[in-house]
C-alpha cells in the first residue's frame, strides 16, 4: 500500500466502543473524498462492531462485508473472562476510508457523524480541526470594547475610524486566513500559559474562533457603549495589526450607522441577549429585530431628493387579547372586568398565582385563560410540582437514556418541560405568540430548588444566567408566561416566601367572594337545574371558621351530583372527608354539624 499523506497538523483520533468494547483509532489523510470532505485512515489493530445495526446504509453494509471477505476485518481474540461473549472484529492493516464518517459507521456499525464521534485524546471532537463548513448566509454579533482594560475603544477608537476590533495580545502571528479551532486553541494554550485560567483560555478560544473565521462580510455588528447599541455592517476581513498594549491588535473594518439607540428603549429579546457576558456573542436569533432598527435609522436619515429606504414588513408585536363576551360568558364570571384584570397583571408580570382553597376552579381557570391568550392548547404545557420535584426534572439535568441504535443505556443531558416550552417560544416564527407553562400546585415543590438559577429570570425578565449543566446562557423569551395554582388547605398563603411574593402576582379565588361565590349559581341556572345546592354550599361556608378550607363549587359542577342520590353521594364521599381532616383531634361531630340534614334545617 503507498505512503499515505496525514493531515498536517492533526493528531490521532480515537472512538471508544460502549461497554469497554474496545477502541478504533485513525488520522485525517490530506487527500479529499469524493464528497469532497477530507479521507480518514483507520489504523491497524482498531476494534469494530462485529453486529451492523439496521440504520446502517447500503454501502456502509456493502463495505464492511468486502473488508471481511478480504480478510482486513478479523474476529478478535477471545474475552478470557468471558469466553463466550459475541467477539467484535479487529482491523489487520489500515484501512482507507473516504471520511471521517464512513470510518465511524464502519467502526459502530451504524451510521454516525465523523467530525463528532471522533475524539483525541483530551476529548476534543474532530469538528475543531476542520474549516468552516456552511453557515446561513448572513448572521449578528455583539462585540463588547468599552471596557478593554479600562479604555472605551468604542468611543475612542471604533465610531472614529470605522472598525470593530478584538483584544489578543499574547496571540502570534497567524499565517491561515481561516483558522481551526484546533489551532487557535493550541495557539492560546501556549501563549497564554500562566497568563490566563483554563476557563479564561476556553472563552477566548471561542471569542478568537467567531471574530476570525465565524464572521463574515455583510454580517451586522452591534456593540454597547455609554448605555446606546451602536449597529453596523462588516466590510473587511479579519486582519492582524499592531496597537498599544494589543488591546486592539485584531481588527475588521465596520460601515455604523450614525444613530444608536438607548439601551433601556431597545426590544425585550435584544435586551436579553446583550446581557450575555462575553466579549464576542452571537446575536443572529435577533437578527430581525436589529434590522428593524437599522431600518427605522435608515428612515429617518434619507438625504433630500433621495429614495427612501424599501420598507421591510412590520414585525408581529407581542400581545394578549381582550376578553371577549363569549369568553366571560364561557366561564360564567361574573364580570368581565374581572378577566380583563387578570390579562394585564400577566402583560405587566408575565408570572400569576391563583390561590384558594380546594375546589374553586384554580386550574380550569388557569388552562382556559392560558388556551385563550395563547390561542390554542398547542401554546400551553402542564407540570404539577409535588415534593420530590428537583431543577432536574422541571429544567434540565443529566438522565439515564437508551440510544435507540445500540441499546446502550447512559447518562444525557435532557431537556426538562420548561426548557422545552422556552425553546419552542424562542423559535423564528413563534416570537409574537404567547405561549403558557401551568404548574400546578406550585406550592408543594421548595421553589428554590426548583428553579435554581432561573428564580433570578422571573424577576429579570431582560437578563441571562449561565445555566448550571449545559453552561449555556439562557434568558427567559419574552412571549413564556407562568401560572401557578396554590391550594391554600396545603398551606396558607401567608406561608410564602417574600421571594415567591415578588416575582409572582398573587390572585384569590374565595368561596366567600367573586368570581367564585356566585358560580355555582350561574351554573345551575345555565344548566336549568334547582338552585338548592348553591344555597346549601354558601350555608356550609358560613359555618367553616377558616377561609383557607372553605369548600369550592367545582365538587358540585358534575353531572354524578345530579342523578338518583347524587347530591348526598358527592357530599359524603368528596365535601365531608375534608372537613373532617380539617376538625381532626378536635372532636367535633363533624356530619352533625356539615351533613346535609344539619345545612337543610337552616335554610329558610
Amino acid at each position: 500500500m503507498p505512503q499515505l499523506e496525514l493531515l498536517p497538523g492533526t493528531p490521532e483520533f480515537r472512538i471508544k466502543l460502549p461497554k469497554d468494547g474496545g477502541e478504533a483509532r485513525g488520522h485525517l489523510l490530506a487527500e479529499f473524498g469524493g464528497n469532497g470532505t477530507y479521507k480518514f485512515l483507520l489504523r491497524e489493530g482498531s476494534v469494530v462492531a462485529a453486529e451492523a445495526w439496521p440504520g446502517l446504509g447500503d454501502h456502509a453494509r456493502r463495505n464492511r462485508a468486502d473488508l471481511r471477505a478480504s480478510g482486513a476485518l478479523t474476529d478478535a481474540a477471545p474475552d478470557p473472562d468471558h469466553p463466550h461473549a459475541p467477539r467484535p472484529w479487529v482491523t489487520t492493516r489500515d484501512i482507507e476510508c473516504n471520511s471521517s464518517s464512513a470510518a465511524a459507521a464502519l467502526v459502530y456499525g451504524y451510521d454516525a457523524s465523523g467530525p463528532e464521534s471522533w475524539r483525541t485524546a483530551q476529548g476534543h471532537p474532530l469538528a475543531d480541526y476542520l474549516s468552516t463548513g456552511w453557515r446561513t448566509p448572513r448572521k449578528a454579533w455583539l462585540v463588547r470594547g468599552s471596557n478593554v482594560s479600562g479604555h472605551n475603544l468604542v468611543r475612542q477608537l471604533w465610531l472614529k475610524e470605522g472598525l470593530v476590533s478584538l483584544a489578543a495580545s499574547h496571540l502570534p502571528p497567524l499565517e491561515e486566513t481561516d483558522p481551526t479551532k484546533s489551532t487557535l486553541r493550541r495557539f492560546v494554550e501556549e501563549a497564554y500559559e500562566g497568563a490566563a485560567s483554563y476557563n479564561q483560555k476556553r472563552g477566548l478560544v471561542d471569542e478568537l474562533h467567531a471574530f476570525l473565521t465565524q464572521m463574515r462580510v455583510g454580517d451586522t455588528i452591534a456593540t454597547i457603549a455609554d448605555g446606546s447599541l451602536h449597529i453596523g455592517r462588516i466590510t473587511g476581513d479579519a486582519v492582524q495589526s499592531s496597537s498599544p498594549g494589543g488591546l486592539s491588535n485584531l481588527r475588521r473594518s465596520v460601515e455604523w450607522l450614525p444613530q444608536s439607540h438607548a439601551y433601556e428603549e431597545l426590544p425585550e429579546e435584544v435586551q436579553q441577549k446583550l446581557s450575555v457576558q462575553h466579549d464576542v456573542v452571537d446575536l443572529t436569533g435577533v437578527l430581525e429585530a436589529l434590522d428593524e432598527l437599522g431600518t427605522q435609522q435608515a428612515n429617518t436619515t434619507t438625504a433630500p431628493g433621495e429614495a427612501p429606504a424599501e420598507e421591510r414588513p412590520t414585525p408581529r408585536e407581542l400581545s394578549l387579547p381582550h376578553i371577549s363576551d363569549t369568553f366571560a360568558a364561557d366561564l360564567l364570571v361574573h364580570d368581565r372586568a374581572w378577566l380583563e384584570e387578570m390579562r394585564e397583571l400577566l402583560a405587566d408580570e408575565r408570572q400569576l398565582v391563583l390561590y384558594g382553597p380546594p375546589g374553586t376552579g384554580k386550574t380550569y381557570l388557569a388552562m382556559k385563560l392560558a388556551e385563550y391568550f395563547g390561542g390554542g392548547p398547542e401554546q400551553v404545557k402542564i407540570v404539577q410540582f409535588h415534593p420530590s420535584y428537583a431543577y432536574e426534572d422541571f429544567f434540565e439535568g443529566f438522565r439515564p437514556v437508551e440510544d435507540p441504535e445500540t441499546r446502550e443505556v447512559a447518562f444525557r443531558l435532557t431537556a426538562g418541560p420548561l426548557r422545552e416550552l422556552a425553546d419552542l417560544a424562542s423559535r423564528e416564527g413563534n416570537r409574537h405568540i404567547p405561549h403558557f407553562l401551568i404548574i400546578d400546585e406550585i406550592n408543594r415543590a421548595n421553589l428554590a430548588k426548583v428553579f435554581g438559577e432561573l428564580y433570578f429570570l422571573l424577576e429579570y425578565r431582560t437578563k441571562s444566567v449561565r445555566l448550571t449543566y449545559s453552561g449555556d446562557d439562557f434568558a427567559l423569551p419574552p412571549n413564556l408566561f407562568v401560572i401557578g395554582t396554590m391550594n391554600t388547605a396545603d398551606r396558607s398563603i401567608a406561608l410564602v416566601d417574600a421571594a415567591m411574593r415578588r416575582r409572582f402576582a398573587f390572585v384569590e379565588l374565595s368561596p366567600r367572594a367573586e368570581p367564585t361565590a356566585g358560580l355555582l349559581s350561574r351554573w345551575l341556572r345555565r344548566e336549568g337545574r334547582d338552585p338548592e345546592p348553591a344555597r346549601l354550599l354558601d350555608a356550609l361556608n358560613a359555618r367553616i371558621d377558616d377561609p383557607d378550607f372553605a369548600i369550592g363549587p367545582s365538587y358540585l359542577m358534575k353531572p354524578g351530583a345530579y342523578r338518583d342520590g347524587g347530591l348526598e353521594r358527592a357530599w359524603r364521599t368528596k365535601i365531608l372527608p375534608l372537613l373532617e381532616e380539617h376538625h381532626y383531634g378536635e372532636g367535633i361531630d363533624v356530619v352533625a354539624r356539615y351533613g346535609l340534614d344539619a345545612l337543610r334545617e337552616q335554610l329558610p
